[in-house]
């Protein structure tokens, strides 16, 4: 159970935020939990997205490799990913 429940988009009302998660839902599908729960703190979410595009579209890996790092990190956690 965890601590904060993550937003959802209705709940959301700041605009950068808002962008946020229709980005998310364009490119993926749905929001990740993790971005969703940062969505109470709206500069967070945004900045925190920012740090994530970067990660994830730049350098020498392919995106799959870093999205299957990211499922083992969450499954070696004991956390859903």
């Amino acid at each position: 159970m965890p601590r904060m429940a993550p937003r959802d988009r209705a709940q959301v009302t700041d605009e950068a935020a808002c962008k946020v998660f229709d980005a998310f839902v364009a490119q993926r599908g749905a929001m990740p939990n993790m971005f969703a729960t940062l969505a109470r703190l709206p500069q967070h979410l945004v900045s925190t997205f920012e740090h994530f595009k970067t990660v994830m579209n730049e350098g020498t890996l392919p995106l799959r490799l870093k999205e299957l790092v990211g499922v083992r990190v969450s499954v070696v956690n004991s956390c859903d990913y």
